[in-house]
């Protein structure tokens, strides 16, 4: 009878682990179900990533099928039941010669491609714009330092209802992946990201994009990415950065070039119209919102200051 229940509970189980899978989608832009590889991304980096984890996979597949294909050969054709009579020899040097430069060339196989790619990654060199990238506790700051969106300043948070985090309403399509303000860029230009942080260490990753990078207090450190296809691309701060880790994530927007520049047009007017207000001679404060999730979700104020002078948000 135990055993009964037993099979019964776990067939309950499988099944409303089923149902459940069934109803989660692939997120657009983000995480797949039942993702195992790499995505293939929308740069060239993300591409030739994927295809080097192939290569190495491969690789030691080749390598672990042919050492122990031989090995259990060996002990299965020259067991002692059949009369097989050991090797008196106690060294070969053409053995010797081929396990040293075999391996040699092996690693030297793996390692140009796989250098050519590093290489690749931190070339930063001829960018089209530069962005930098703060991290803070728990959240990412942007700041557009050339090109037509020069100044512009973004404040990034997790914008997932407070409700659906306690469980009081359904989980939405990008649960815990979607922020109040995207990163914006344009498709087709290389965009150098240079990263930092305001307090503990954060790593920005955006998966589509080919890019990780640690974000470090008190160090710049920089990394690129040229987005070639229009969409809206996920990632997550990839570094435990305390207790809303979690809940801190990356949102990229790429458009097309036009559409870029008429956005940064509307962001500059923003500027141009809170810096025209009678009573903002000195420092304007732009209140922003950030919800910090959490056990306990609080919305603390973020003041943003700019200089009349210099109209930077």
């Amino acid at each position: 009878m135990m055993k009964l229940k037993g099979y019964l509970l776990t067939a309950c189980a499988l099944l409303m682990t089923g149902l459940a899978s069934a109803q989660v989608q692939d997120m657009p832009g983000g995480p797949k179900v039942n993702q195992l590889n790499l995505t293939t991304g929308v740069t060239q980096i993300a591409r030739d990533v994927a295809w080097l984890h192939w290569m190495m996979l491969i690789i030691c597949l080749v390598i672990f099928v042919g050492v122990f294909g031989v090995m259990f050969y060996s002990i299965w054709a020259h067991r002692k039941s059949k009369g097989a009579k050991p090797a008196t020899f106690h060294e070969n040097v053409g053995i010797e010669i081929a396990w040293t430069v075999i391996p040699f060339l092996i690693v030297i196989g793996m390692a140009l491609p796989a250098t050519r790619t590093v290489v690749a990654m931190k070339d930063t060199s001829g960018a089209d714009m530069t962005i930098k990238v703060t991290g803070y506790q728990w959240k990412w700051g942007y700041e557009y330092l050339d090109g037509p969106a020069t100044g512009i300043e973004l404040l990034s948070t997790l914008s997932t209802p407070r409700a659906q985090i306690q469980n009081l309403e359904p989980k939405g399509e990008f649960y815990l992946m979607e922020v109040d303000q995207p990163l914006v860029v344009p498709i087709g230009q290389k965009v150098r990201i240079v990263v930092t942080a305001a307090d503990v260490i954060h790593s920005w990753m955006v998966p589509d994009l080919g890019v990780k990078q640690d974000a470090i207090p008190g160090f710049l450190r920089d990394t690129w990415f040229r987005a070639e296809k229009v969409g809206v691309y996920r990632g997550q701060c990839a570094e435990l950065c305390g207790k809303n880790h979690a809940y801190m994530p990356i949102v990229v927007s790429v458009v097309t070039q036009e559409d870029f520049a008429a956005w940064a047009a509307k962001q500059q007017a923003k500027i141009a119209r809170v810096l025209e207000e009678p009573s903002q001679s000195g420092t304007v404060g732009i209140l922003a919102t950030n919800q910090m999730a959490s056990n306990d979700i609080i919305d603390t104020p973020i003041v943003v200051s700019v200089q009349a002078s210099d109209a930077k948000l």
